[in-house]
């Protein structure tokens, strides 16, 4: 069989139900049930997460049979070759023109849902590895783990866990497909990863070497993950959020079983029922016994009270569509969040449970937890770079000090290309950094912007542009060589970025830059880093520090 993708991890690992969904019959396709079924695989590694998995859109377009039939063959091939200025990217270097053309048509073909994921089943595939009571009492290593990264692996469905004082591998970790997130338990012991085709891992870092102690799997396909903070629930629960089926589910926090799981379909902030509100985010709040859940084609925002699971409480508040991620402010109040096929930012006040504002922003708002900083003109201040524009934009956050510019965006400056994914900085540092890693022009992908805060407050502020694939020195390679995700250390003293080839036969590196000069300090190559993307340190990730 000829090469498909580069990452079938995760769907060689479905269930046969599921592949089965993406091999109904269509009238006048020339695909057979097996090459469709390939296809299908395609698009789920690659296309759902922004379409749907029943490809009614969200972040990127609807691609339903009635919308795609009008663009035609020719058309589709050259979109999903070149992608898009919006944001999409290319796949002419990941595909091959056999794979594009099939999966042209294939966008073409009635779409079909997988099947449905009860808690009867989701408890039937939880595995306890290493029960409570056989753990270890007591950290059994020497590694500082509050400056260990989990490090995404994505092609290999691995974790790497990163020693941030020594730069070497400490433990690679089997994990789900494409890690999207790693969340740290509120002890810092514990790093909870979600694959993007649902399981589930939790990793004990108290034993000699990271070990996995229990996974579970929360659906086909999921994103989010977060544990109880609150004092007096510190690891008692945990809360994963899937895309198909639709919905949440809470969980033990030492041991990952299942014990409640909430449907999140319904209606839309437009009065409209969606039977595939997907989970987009969710973060814990450090002051109640909460969680903020975002659920992305409705556009509405739950605050969940986990304080008594049997008599779960929910506080819906209205946003718009399509909700993604989001972060504090610096307060660990307000809660902004991107919905950003709406080019909005939706602020939540968690104190009083309701909406505190709107913002209207540039096109397709894409922070990962965004950026805070104290803006020399404008106090504190909240940052997102975006997908559709090349500009970072900073909102107003103080409204008791700085009301006058509270919920409002104070600023716009430029970001070197468009089609970035996250921006970054820490309480410590006097640098803002955005990357675009999704960007068509290897130059712009390969670099970063840096602004020094303290000349925000100038007219016209003038960044540094670093070309940190260059640096990386990994030679030639067929895919685009995208630097993505900084992620600072536990003394905001450095910065990592990640050069990702997305390709799992070629190189990629972690280049890991002296914050206060912007000097590479160390370039972290290994045959084991297996297209690296998304970093969390422990420390950071613990806090809620960016």
């Amino acid at each position: 069989m000829k090469k498909l993708v580069r990452n079938t991890f995760m769907l060689a690992a479905l269930p046969l139900a599921v592949t089965a969904a993406f091999t109904g019959t269509a009238a006048a396709q020339n695909l057979s049930p097996e090459r469709k079924a390939e296809m299908g695989k395609v698009y789920f590694e690659r296309c759902a997460g922004c379409h749907g998995m029943l490809r009614k859109g969200a972040t990127g377009k609807n691609l339903e049979p009635a919308n795609t039939a009008k663009l035609g063959q020719s058309r589709l091939e050259k979109v999903l070759s070149y992608g898009t200025e919006g944001g999409m990217p290319n796949f002419d270097d990941i595909l091959s023109k056999k794979d594009i053309a099939d999966l042209a048509q294939y966008l073409q073909m009635p779409a079909e849902a997988p099947p449905e994921y009860g808690l009867k089943q989701m408890k039937a595939d939880w595995k306890l590895i290493v029960p409570v009571k056989d753990r270890p009492t007591k950290k059994m290593n020497n590694v500082n783990i509050e400056n260990v990264f989990s490090v995404t692996l994505r092609d290999s469905g691995e974790v790497a866990l990163i020693d941030g004082d020594t730069k070497k591998i400490w433990g690679i970790v089997k994990t789900g497909y494409a890690v999207h997130i790693s969340r740290i338990s509120a002890s810092g012991r514990y790093v909870h990863v979600i694959g993007r085709d649902g399981r589930y891992d939790l990793i004990d870092m108290w034993t000699e070497k990271p070990t996995t102690v229990a996974t579970m799997k929360s659906g086909y396909e999921a994103r989010s993950i977060d544990t109880s903070k609150y004092k007096g629930f510190e690891d008692k629960y945990a809360v994963v959020g899937a895309y198909w089926p639709p919905h949440y589910a809470v969980l033990d926090g030492e041991t990952l079983e299942p014990l409640k799981i909430v449907s999140t379909r319904g209606q839309t902030v437009d009065g409209e029922y969606h039977p595939e509100p997907r989970v987009a985010s969710i973060v814990s709040s450090h002051d109640k016994p909460e969680w903020v859940i975002n659920i992305k084609e409705t556009g509405m925002i739950k605050l969940v009270d986990y304080s008594d699971i049997n008599n779960l409480k929910e506080t819906t508040i209205n946003s718009a569509k399509f909700l993604h991620d989001g972060g504090w402010d610096s307060s660990k109040r307000y809660f902004l969040v991107a919905a950003n096929a709406s080019n909005k930012i939706a602020a939540v006040d968690t104190k009083t449970g309701k909406l505190a504002a709107l913002v209207d922003t540039a096109k397709i708002p894409h922070p990962g937890r965004g950026a805070n900083i104290n803006h020399p003109k404008y106090g504190k201040v909240w940052a997102t770079s975006h997908l559709g524009a090349d500009v970072i934009t900073f909102i107003g956050t103080d409204p008791e000090n700085n009301k006058q510019y509270a919920w409002k965006v104070v600023q716009e400056v430029k970001n070197h290309g468009a089609n970035s994914l996250f921006v970054k900085s820490h309480p410590k540092s006097k640098n803002l950094w955005a990357d675009a890693p999704l960007n068509p022009d290897p130059k712009l992908a390969g670099s970063v912007t840096v602004y020094n805060i303290d000349d925000l407050g100038n007219p016209d502020p003038k960044p540094e542009v670093i070309d940190l694939a260059a640096a990386a020195n990994l030679g030639k390679t067929k895919g685009l060589q995208r630097v993505v995700h900084g992620e600072y250390n536990k003394n905001g003293d450095e910065i990592w970025f990640s050069v990702w080839t997305g390709n799992k036969t070629e190189p990629s590196a972690i280049v890991v830059v002296d914050d206060k000069t912007r000097k590479v300090k160390t370039v972290i190559k290994d045959q084991r880093l297996v297209t690296p993307t998304g970093k969390f340190n422990v420390y950071n990730t613990q806090h809620d520090i960016y």
